[in-house]
């Protein structure tokens, strides 16, 4: 306006007609934006035409919006606002040595006995208390609520928000610390919008999710991206299992839903890298759904133990067993009286499935198992002599079985094992004891091992060799017969500590 009236003012008789077509020259280039088919609202903002020209090529199809989920899925997705109250420790100051020292009937009587110095003299300090924020989501309309572990550890206080701002006191029902699963209950709810759980084994690698979630306290914020990757170790817990996504999650994320485009639960938001960007974790739902009845029931989680020692099959060992690397895992020990044991498996075995599933790892089988409650039967299928079996296992419990496994096991100097390097001695009960390993064990002590051979880095003096090349040993002679049965490579299965594993030796 200013630059028009400064125009103006300078054009005078004949030329104000020119200046004033000037002036209508300049406004319509001004109305015509670089797209065309603009309209003017006030000279301010412009708005397309009723049927605009579509700036897309042809053939191109824009990405669908994700509104329409989001509404639905909102209200079921809660912030979590917890608070933790520390109460010091009173101090006291050091008043014990003169309260030895002038100890008399007369406090006792006056102020009921006790120490009157601590009584007099305690330095009180004020409660601490520690807020904190998450997110959680509404399994079940009477108000069950899937959330991370640490987001409510430790809480003194728990208070969940919905998206229409009523708010729940909770309290936890059940948590798992070491997959990072938690389940609350929010006290006198009922009828509440609740999200389906999906299958986060189907997901992929590539497929769109989104997440929801209260980062920095912007509670229900939105983000999208896609599954970056599955099955990642981050180095949280023993059971790691994650989901790697890039859709972003920030502090207040944790506890979160991981939804797929059907609006179903795949994962539990849990964790970030920081230094990344772009990089976040969830715990797959189907983990989740494998410990929610425990965690209702019994509020923590008691895993199954089938009671084996195992290892990964490698391709020198895949080779040596007749099979393919990966295609199982391989049972190194069955610790006596253990489920295993009772089932019939055998070192040697290789783990194929676990009901119907296939294992491939030892993370894998460890994982599969540890979410099973005790008492659970499994169809475990193995390889054994090229034969496939199929055996029924009924669970026991992990830490009574640990505790079993950790006190299991697993003469003069002979030249068996020179061309494999070593020395060996016959196992007698005594030298058992020394080694820490069952005196019931049968097999043959290493006592050297030459750097030079081939067994250097691999077998360790100590190490207490049960099997060569699938025969048992328990003599030098027995070393010596099973030697001479493989011309390149031997086999050896034996004792270390408390585990039992296999090696394959190049000779």
């Amino acid at each position: 306006m200013n630059g028009s009236k400064g125009l103006v003012h300078h054009l005078s008789g004949r030329n104000l007609l020119a200046g004033l077509l000037a002036l209508v020259a300049i406004a319509a280039c001004v109305g015509v934006g670089a797209g065309g088919g603009t309209q003017a609202n006030a000279g301010i903002w412009q708005e397309r035409a009723q049927n605009p020209e579509p700036l897309l090529e042809r053939g191109s199809r824009p990405l669908p919006s994700l509104a329409g989920l989001v509404k639905q899925l909102k209200p079921a997705v809660v912030n979590v606002y917890t608070t933790q109250v520390i109460k010091p420790k009173v101090r006291r100051r050091q008043f014990r040595r003169y309260q030895r020292r002038f100890h008399d009937p007369f406090f006792d009587f006056f102020f009921g006995g006790g120490d009157p110095f601590e009584r007099f003299f305690a330095v009180p300090q004020r409660e601490l208390r520690r807020s904190s924020l998450g997110s959680g989501f509404i399994i079940s309309p009477d108000g069950y609520v899937l959330t991370n572990h640490h987001v409510v550890a430790n809480a003194t206080e728990i208070k969940v928000k919905l998206v229409d701002e009523r708010k729940f006191t909770a309290k936890v029902v059940g948590s798992d610390p070491k997959t990072d699963v938690a389940l609350l209950k929010l006290e006198g709810a009922s009828k509440l919008p609740f999200v389906y759980l999906g299958d986060s084994d189907k997901i992929q690698v590539g497929d769109w999710v989104v997440a929801i979630g209260n980062p920095f306290g912007l509670g229900h914020t939105v983000t999208a991206g896609i599954i970056s990757a599955k099955d990642r170790q981050i180095g949280q817990g023993p059971y790691d299992d994650f989901l790697q996504t890039d859709a972003a999650i920030n502090p207040g994320n944790s506890g979160g839903p991981l939804f797929d485009t059907s609006g179903n639960v795949v994962g539990i938001n849990t964790a970030i890298i920081p230094q990344g960007s772009g990089i976040g974790f969830a715990v797959p739902i189907n983990l989740a759904k494998q410990l929610i009845p425990q965690l209702k029931s019994k509020g923590k989680v008691v895993r199954g133990w089938l009671g084996v020692g195992i290892q990964e099959l490698t391709a020198e060992l895949a080779e040596n067993f007749g099979v393919k690397a990966r295609q199982g895992v391989l049972v190194s020990q069955v610790f006596t009286g253990s489920p295993a044991d009772r089932a019939g498996l055998k070192a040697g075995d290789i783990i194929l499935a676990l009901n119907g599933r296939r294992m491939t790892t030892t993370r894998q089988l460890t994982s599969t198992v540890a979410t099973l409650a005790p008492g659970t039967k499994v169809r475990v299928e193995v390889l054994r002599d090229g034969r496939k079996k199929t055996f029924t296992v009924k669970l026991g419990e992990r830490e009574r079985g640990e505790a079993l496994a950790s006190g299991a096991g697993g003469g003069e100097e002979q030249p068996a094992g020179a061309q494999l390097g070593l020395s060996l001695r016959p196992l007698t009960p005594e030298m058992a004891r020394r080694l820490g390993v069952n005196e019931s064990l049968r097999g043959v002590v290493v006592e050297e091992v030459d750097p030079d051979s081939p067994a250097a880095g691999m077998v360790q003096p100590g190490d207490v060799i049960l099997e060569v090349n699938r025969q048992r040993v328990a003599s030098i002679a027995d070393v010596q017969r099973a030697l001479g049965r493989n011309k390149n490579k031997v086999l050896l299965r034996l004792q270390r500590g408390n585990a039992q594993l296999f090696l394959v030796i190049s000779r």
